[in-house]
């Protein structure tokens, strides 16, 4: 079965080279921006409302992707909004928020509705994120419920564009040497 389903007739959408493990699923209205990534186990489900992953950002190994439906008291739902240069690490769970631009989310952590986080933030491992929080640009933020902690210092700014480019390499040598044995 292919890593790419359709649902209702809408099928993901996938950028120029991109990668996505076969081990994956995605379904339904999903944007996939050039040069992203999709790594082993993840499960992005945009069947309720859509999803949008921008160029050149990462969803690592066991991550879960999904949204939050239209109705009455929120006549938009939530969708999931990944911007551009993003490292989302292994096992994140991403609901219905949205993630600006240059941002790291550490591995385990979980990020609720209609959650802002803007450009250049990084989330500590295992830290929740609540519904509605705004995590405003240039911190890092820890804890569970997050908090913010300090001003990210310029090496670890820098860090943010050079973790998304590793990935974009790491990508590229998936593409050209990974093979499936069957």
């Amino acid at each position: 079965m292919s890593s790419l389903r359709s649902y209702k007739g809408i099928s993901p959408k996938v950028g120029r080279n991109v990668y996505i493990d076969s081990s994956s699923v995605l379904v339904g209205d999903i944007t996939l921006g050039d040069d992203a990534s999709i790594w082993p186990l993840v499960a992005a489900r945009g069947d309720v409302n859509h999803i949008e992953i921008g160029a050149r950002s990462n969803i690592q190994d066991g991550s879960v992707l999904h949204v939050t439906h239209k109705n009455v008291d929120n006549p938009n739902g939530y969708p999931l909004i990944i911007g551009d240069d993003v490292t989302v690490g292994h096992k994140v769970m991403l609901h219905g928020c949205t993630i600006g631009n240059r941002v790291l989310v550490g591995m385990g952590a979980i990020i609720l509705d209609a959650a802002i986080i803007e450009d250049d933030v990084m989330i500590g491992a295992g830290s929740l994120v609540p519904p509605g929080k705004v995590l405003e640009s240039g911190f890092l933020y820890v804890g569970s419920p997050v908090k913010q902690a300090r001003p990210l210092k310029e090496q670890e700014r820098a860090f943010l564009q050079k973790s998304a480019d590793n990935y974009v390499q790491n990508k590229n040598d998936y593409i050209e040497e990974v093979h499936d044995l069957n």
